[in-house]
């Protein structure tokens, strides 16, 4: 049943069903087909996963992010990286990365983040002399941070799926992120150095205070945000609502950069995002309860646990696994499907679930900037005017820098989850 329910989906999303109505037919031929289970059932679970406290932080943390998209607060965040950073070697490829990993704590979404911020930075760097497709390239692999860094709207709906703490799971992705974001700085020197490109700005302690004053509204969101997930003050739906709130007073009453005639186009936005997003949710729910019925997530235990006993290499295996599965499916849909068959696999083996959940969306992030079906590898392409092939091949030395750092957290697992416990205990 499981092996036709896949077959199915995959089928018709490679002839261009929309994933969720692909998941949805699968499912409900798979009832019909090999059970007597009623399908009022199946309607009943999708009830269940859209009755969730936690999945309203997902729509939340969208509209944030489009709010800070509209209001121009991308442009406050580049102007104070730039005189952070500026001054380094390499100094706007050195901005785009600290912009990326600024606006990661802000946003929680690499859409949201090469939208709003890499057609600005993509044309600073070309202006200064940087090769165009270079400038594309770093900007893509930024955008990636936004994926792995609170608010991470893929972490918290891979949490909530995998049933463990979503504040535990944020901060997880925080130390891995700030992380990715000093090798590729460093790699962008290097890269700088060889080729004797990256214009400098003076550093100025005048202008590092201007910019920093300006930014100071908006650099307050991520501190909000963590802060109070990190006391328990508040729970990560209730920061999302907070963080909402506290973007629209800034944009509105002190940046005075939004409108309130803007609102209803901002909400309709969110809306159309958010419904992609929870569509794919409810039909997901009995596509993992149809699995469950079937026994796969334990037929799938038996077979890792055949190949080895080790957790680092069934880690690897599976690593290896999401890959190819991010190359060619969407995000959110490959949480909903596999999260369900593998987490019961890898704590068989003695992996931390918490762990799996971290490496899987850092894993899926990677999958959101390789072809065939990167999106924001085909927003990077829109807002830059290059082909898609250029872009790749200038994205390849990032693309092999992100794997061999992600090996690293495998490895080493310690580096994940050491400060998490730090942070919680």
């Amino acid at each position: 049943m499981s092996l036709a329910l896949l077959g199915i989906f995959v089928a018709l999303m490679f002839v261009g069903v929309p994933i969720a109505v692909a998941l949805g037919v699968a499912c409900i031929t798979s009832v019909l087909l090999f059970t007597q289970m009623p399908l009022s059932m199946m309607v009943q679970s999708m009830f269940t996963a859209m009755n969730s406290f936690v999945m309203v932080a997902v729509p939340l943390f969208i509209l944030t992010g489009t709010l800070m998209d509209e209001s121009g607060v991308a442009d406050r965040i580049y102007n104070f990286a730039n005189a952070c950073v500026g001054w380094i070697f390499g100094g706007l490829g050195h901005v785009a990365i600290m912009t990326g990993l600024i606006f990661a704590g802000m946003s929680g979404s690499s859409v949201a983040e090469i939208a709003s911020i890499g057609r600005m930075s993509i044309n600073s760097l070309s202006k200064k002399g940087y090769p165009r497709d270079y400038a594309v390239a770093i900007n893509l692999t930024s955008s990636m941070l936004a994926t792995v860094i609170p608010p991470s709207i893929l972490m918290i709906i891979a949490a909530s799926v995998a049933n463990i703490s979503i504040g535990q799971a944020l901060m997880a992705g925080l130390v891995p992120g700030i992380f990715m974001g000093v090798i590729f700085m460093l790699y962008n020197y290097y890269f700088c150095k060889k080729h004797n490109i990256g214009d400098r700005a003076p550093f100025s302690l005048k202008v590092l205070g201007s910019t920093f004053l300006s930014a100071l509204p908006a650099l307050l969101i991520p501190i909000i945000l963590l802060g109070g997930m990190m006391t328990g003050l508040y729970t990560p739906t209730e920061a999302a609502g907070i963080a909402a709130t506290y973007t629209i007073i800034i944009s509105m009453f002190v940046y005075r950069s939004l409108k309130w005639s803007q609102l209803p186009g901002i909400i309709a936005r969110t809306a159309r995002s958010t419904g992609t997003i929870l569509f794919v949710a409810i039909t997901a729910k009995p596509a993992a309860m149809l699995f469950e019925l079937d026994g796969l997530p334990a037929k799938i235990a038996g077979g890792l646990a055949a190949l080895s006993s080790d957790p680092v290499i069934v880690m690897l295996i599976i690593f290896a696994f999401l890959i190819m599965v991010g190359m060619f499916m969407d995000a959110t849909a490959a949480i909903y499907i596999l999260v369900p068959i593998l987490l019961p696999a890898v704590i068989s083996v003695g992996v931390d679930p918490l762990f799996f959940v971290v490496i899987l969306v850092i894993a899926l992030a990677f999958g959101l900037i390789t072809p065939p079906v990167g999106v924001c590898l085909y927003a990077a392409a829109e807002v830059s005017g290059l082909p898609i092939e250029k872009i790749v091949t200038a994205s390849i030395p990032w693309l092999v820098i992100s794997v061999v750092m992600i090996v690293a957290f495998i490895v080493f697992e310690d580096a994940v989850m050491l400060p998490v416990q730090w942070m919680f205990h």
